[in-house]
């Protein structure tokens, strides 16, 4: 089951970034509860369980959101600050994350990763986005920074399909 779980984080990793993070620490801690011997057999198998569900809940949350993959993992990544959701709300999240997936696939190059200055072209674009929505100042470094490593996760697979 394990080897089930760590394969399904691995695979999220490549799509969701924030996603494949938080499953990753959940099945960590929950291991590492076992191998101290703190819970048993059973409870851990539960438990395993229990994170499995969860994954596949995650899957179903983009749906109850209206967003597609891609935008479901920004969003994610702008989910990540409590302050944001509580002063944005969903609907103002989503429209970032919609937002955020056109911006990011329009300025998404070969080489983008490796060239400074298109990813500082990002960035700008990014800080853009999140002003014009309001998203608060104090959390806009972070969550920029999330969104450029979940662009670089996806870049990937979006130059994969151009080309």
């Amino acid at each position: 089951m394990r080897k089930l779980l760590d394969d399904e984080v691995r695979k999220r990793g490549r799509r969701n970034v924030v996603q494949s993070r938080s499953f990753a620490e959940m099945l960590a801690r929950t291991l590492s509860r076992y191998q101290n011997r703190a819970v048993e057999t059973a409870q851990v198998i539960e438990e395993l369980i229990g994170l499995a569900k969860e994954m596949r809940e995650a899957d179903r949350r983009g749906e109850v959101l209206g967003l597609s993959e891609d935008e479901l993992a920004f969003y994610d990544a702008l989910e990540t600050n409590d302050s944001a959701v509580e002063v944005l709300g969903d609907e103002t999240l989503r429209a970032i994350a919609r937002e955020l997936v056109k911006i990011v696939r329009l300025n998404t190059t070969i080489d983008w990763t490796i060239r400074e200055d298109v990813r500082a072209r990002l960035r700008v674009y990014v800080k853009k986005v999140l002003r014009k929505h309001r998203y608060p100042p104090d959390k806009e470094e972070t969550a920029t920074t999330t969104v450029l490593q979940q662009a670089e996760v996806l870049s990937a697979d979006w130059l994969r399909e151009t080309t």
